[in-house]
């Protein structure tokens, strides 16, 4: 007897920025993690977003409208400036949701989940929104199910609304695969290459523990500045860095002879591998991937628009965090100090592992 073929759900999955950084990089592992449940997911982007991290999966993407009004550090002019945008956007998804027939709308931060949320309200189906900014919690707080996660105010909240859920940021599967061997490999390319440019460009020490700087795909000037600044105060240790330079200026940090610089890399789980400690910036999902490799983390504050987010008070005990003028200091106050903090990681490593499995079973909740 032949068996009743059965349509998957569909699900449309909307993502704030350009399809490069943490924000595609939080959608990606949505995306997966509801696809291996059995839900038939597509992407929508900004018009004018390149998509290199779907465009490496080989995951195609709608285009739709996606204002940024710039997050935490949104003005009142970039708020109208996105809103007028957000109009047509909204508009634009829901003809987008109605015309592929999406059985729900699954909203990715900032705009992603504002245009997401309206749009999926005005098609008549359920929507699902990560939040992170006050604007987009505002607007989609009563739409939906609400997903706070740690960069959002309400995190630390004892009482939120009931519809609203708390949770971690989604991290892949594959971070817990690293190989740090495959790192080693890489960065010895990047050295070699190095030295090439510049004979006197330093070599990895395989003897020296491993101190990586970030601040995600992006490298933000003070991330920059803080490797320069602890490269003249320590060379008991090897420091990469991690991160594709905003503008020109901050190449002007990078010095070869005393740090090895990888640029935007794609294997940050091997890196993460063989990693001793993190400096991280107090937002975005190295955070939690470096939670889940149980690596100890500083966290420099400030580093992106001025932004702050209190992630001491969530992953407690397992980070550190210190302007730039106090950064040699808790750097060896980690190092001092290392097996207590990397314990501290576990008591965050499960939860994290769990996001993806959460987020598909309050969609289960909507479809099944």
């Amino acid at each position: 007897m032949r068996g009743i073929l059965v349509d998957k759900k569909k699900i449309l999955i909307i993502v704030t920025g350009r399809g490069i950084g943490g924000d595609a990089g939080t959608a990606l592992n949505v995306y997966n993690a509801l696809e291996k449940r059995g839900y038939d997911c597509e992407i929508a982007l900004d018009e004018s977003a390149p998509g290199l991290l779907f465009k490496k999966n080989n995951i195609g993407w709608n285009k739709v409208i996606i204002p940024q009004a710039g997050g935490h550090s949104a003005t009142i002019m970039t708020t109208i400036k996105a809103g007028i945008r957000a109009i047509r956007g909204v508009l634009q998804t829901r003809s987008l949701l109605k015309s592929k027939k999406f059985d729900l709308e699954l909203g990715i931060l900032g705009g992603g989940a504002i245009v997401g949320a309206l749009g999926a309200k005005l098609a008549g189906i359920p929507t699902v929104s990560l939040l992170i900014t006050p604007l987009d919690t505002k607007v989609c707080s009563h739409i939906g199910t609400p997903i706070i996660l740690p960069e959002n105010n309400l995190f630390l909240a004892e009482d939120v609304p009931e519809n609203m859920v708390k949770s971690f940021s989604p991290v892949s599967d594959n971070i817990t695969h690293g190989d740090k061997n495959k790192a080693l490999e890489k960065i010895k390319e990047h050295s070699k290459e190095a030295k090439e440019r510049n004979p006197d460009a330093i070599e990895f020490d395989e003897n020296k523990p491993t101190i990586v700087f970030s601040s995600g795909s992006s490298l933000f000037e003070k991330t920059a500045q803080a490797i320069n600044q602890f490269s003249k105060y320590s060379d008991k240790y090897n420091l990469v860095l991690c991160g594709d330079p905003l503008d020109e200026s901050i190449l002007n940090y990078i010095d070869e002879t005393k740090m090895i610089n990888v640029g935007f890399i794609d294997w940050v789980n091997d890196l993460l591998c063989l990693a001793d400690l993190a400096v991280l910036t107090n937002d975005g999902l190295m955070l939690h991937e470096a939670m889940v490799c149980n690596l100890p983390v500083v966290i420099l504050k400030r580093v992106k628009w001025g932004r702050y987010h209190d992630m001491v008070s969530i992953f407690k005990g397992a980070t550190v965090e210190c302007d730039l003028e106090d950064l040699d200091e808790k750097i060896f106050e980690v190092m001092d100090n290392y097996d207590e903090y990397a314990k501290r990681t576990d008591e965050y490593r499960t939860a994290i592992l769990n996001v993806g499995d959460n987020i598909c079973d309050i969609v289960d909740g909507y479809l099944k």
